[in-house]
């Protein structure tokens, strides 16, 4: 009697295992039915936003005719940007940077002696930022008006924008994500199968390129401010069951 319990309890011990190993089995094969593919979304577009900015510089012993000269650069510089067509509400004028400048005096060895005041230098800058691109673009061009009306004014590369990349961002994941998506039913067809279930998905990095350019694109993500006409890229990985 023992011995026939025994035997029952040994077969279905060697059952359960049975079903277990053929569960597991069953499983990792179902794992490796899977299909990884990277779909693309790609925009080009123009920027709406710029963003320019300049300094001007004045020098003097006495600090406070050092100040008076820069003002009156200040309001030429002013005056100039609403004759071109630009508004007060364009600008922003920063607050005026105060520094001493000496030189240093020298021996007939080479030895420093002193250092010897020469002056006053103030800075202050001018940011521009508007929507009017072209505008800007080209008033930025033209700065050397200003200098030759006998303002040192020194011009930075103007800066581009884009005010709606949040609504790109989304139209550019849902192409990647579509694209992605034929590929996958491709592959499969292609290997006598379907697409079945959405396992994972994983947003690449976001990229912005000057357009018809040689920019590399970085791990970190690229995002061009030097190029009016800029190229947005995004990569989307996708993992599907099939069946």
């Amino acid at each position: 009697m023992k011995s026939s319990i025994g035997s029952i309890l040994i077969s279905l011990a060697i059952l359960g295992s049975a079903l277990v190993f053929a569960q597991a089995f069953k499983n990792r094969h179902k794992s490796n039915n899977t299909i990884s593919v990277t779909g693309l979304g790609s925009k080009d577009f123009v920027s709406d936003l710029i963003v320019w900015s300049g300094s001007f510089h004045q020098k003097d012993m006495d600090l406070k005719v050092a100040y008076a000269q820069l003002d009156k650069d200040r309001e030429a510089i002013r005056n100039y940007m609403i004759s071109k067509g630009l508004s007060m509400e364009n600008m922003v004028f920063s607050s005026v940077d105060i520094n001493k400048e000496y030189e240093n005096v020298y021996d007939q060895n080479g030895n420093r002696i002193k250092s010897v005041f020469t002056g006053y230098r103030l800075r202050q800058s001018v940011q521009i930022e508007s929507n009017e691109v072209d505008k800007v673009e080209s008033i930025s061009r033209e700065v050397t008006e200003l200098i030759n009306a006998g303002i040192e004014f020194y011009s930075d590369y103007p800066q581009y924008y884009y005010t709606k990349l949040a609504e790109l961002k989304i139209e550019m994941i849902a192409e990647a994500t579509k694209d992605a998506n034929v590929r996958a039913t491709r592959i499969a067809e292609n290997a006598g199968s379907r697409v079945g279930r959405l396992k994972n998905a994983r947003m690449g990095v976001f990229q912005i390129v000057a357009q018809n350019s040689s920019e590399e694109y970085t791990w970190g993500g690229s995002f061009n401010t030097s190029s009016k006409r800029k190229t947005a890229t995004i990569t989307v990985s996708l993992e599907y069951e099939t069946n």
